[in-house]
C-alpha cells in the first residue's frame, strides 16, 4: 500500500493493498483492505467499503454501507449510506439517496433527494425532496422543490417547476413543467406545461 493518509480512530485501519485512500475521521475506511483512490471525509464515511475504488464521501456516515461499489460522490449527512454496490451515483446535500442500495447512474441534489430510493436507475433529482418517495421507478427527471415528490415506481417522466408532477405514483411517461404543474395528475403519456396546468386532472391518459 501507497501513498495513503488516515487521520481518526482505526480510519484504514484493516488496510492491505489499497493505494491512495484519504481518511478522516473515526472509523473512516476501517473495513478498507484492497480499494483504492478513495476519500473519507466524516464519522463513519465508507467504513464498510472493502475494494470499491473512485468513491467520495463527506458528512457523517456518507457512503458508510458501500462495500465493493466504485466511482460514487456523496456529501452531506448519510449521503448514500445504504449503498452497497451501485455505482456511479451522486448524492449531494443530507439524506440524499440515503436508503438506495444497488441502483446505478443517479443523481440527487438537495436535502431529502431522492430519499427513498432503493434500486432504480437512472434518475435525476435536483431540490428538497425532488423524487423523495421514489424507490424503483427509473428514468425520472425532477428538478424543483417537491417534484415528483410522491413518485414510487412509475419511470420515464420529466416535472420541473416546484411541486411539478406532484401526485404522480405508479404511472409514467408524463411531462410537467411550471409550478404545481400537473398536481394531482397520476395518468399516463401526459404532457402539461404552464403555472398549474392541468392541475385539475387525476387520473386521464
Amino acid at each position: 500500500a501507497s501513498n495513503n493518509t488516515a487521520v481518526g480512530y482505526v480510519a484504514l485501519g484493516a488496510n492491505t493493498t489499497g493505494a491512495e485512500n484519504t481518511a478522516v475521521g473515526m472509523q473512516s475506511l476501517d473495513a478498507n483492505t484492497t480499494g483504492s483512490s478513495n476519500s473519507g471525509m466524516g464519522v463513519n464515511t465508507l467504513t464498510s467499503n472493502t475494494e470499491g475504488d473512485n468513491n467520495t464521501a463527506v458528512g457523517r456516515d456518507a457512503l458508510q454501507n458501500n462495500t465493493t461499489a466504485d466511482d460514487n460522490t456523496a456529501v452531506g449527512r448519510s449521503a448514500l449510506a445504504a449503498n452497497t454496490t451501485g455505482t456511479e451515483n451522486v448524492a449531494v446535500g443530507k439524506g440524499a439517496l440515503d436508503a438506495a442500495t444497488t441502483g446505478n447512474y443517479n443523481t440527487g441534489i438537495g436535502t431529502g433527494a431522492l430519499s427513498d430510493h432503493t434500486t432504480g436507475s437512472d434518475n435525476t433529482a435536483v431540490g428538497r425532496n425532488a423524487l423523495g418517495s421514489n424507490t424503483t421507478g427509473d428514468d425520472n427527471t425532477a428538478v424543483g422543490k417537491s417534484a415528483l415528490v410522491l413518485n414510487t415506481t412509475a419511470g420515464s417522466s420529466v416535472a420541473i417547476g416546484d411541486s411539478a408532477g406532484y401526485s404522480q405514483t405508479t404511472n409514467g411517461q408524463n411531462v410537467f413543467v411550471g409550478k404545481s404543474a400537473g398536481y394531482y395528475t397520476d395518468g399516463y403519456k401526459n404532457c402539461y406545461v404552464g403555472f398549474n396546468a392541468g392541475d385539475a386532472m387525476t387520473t386521464g391518459d
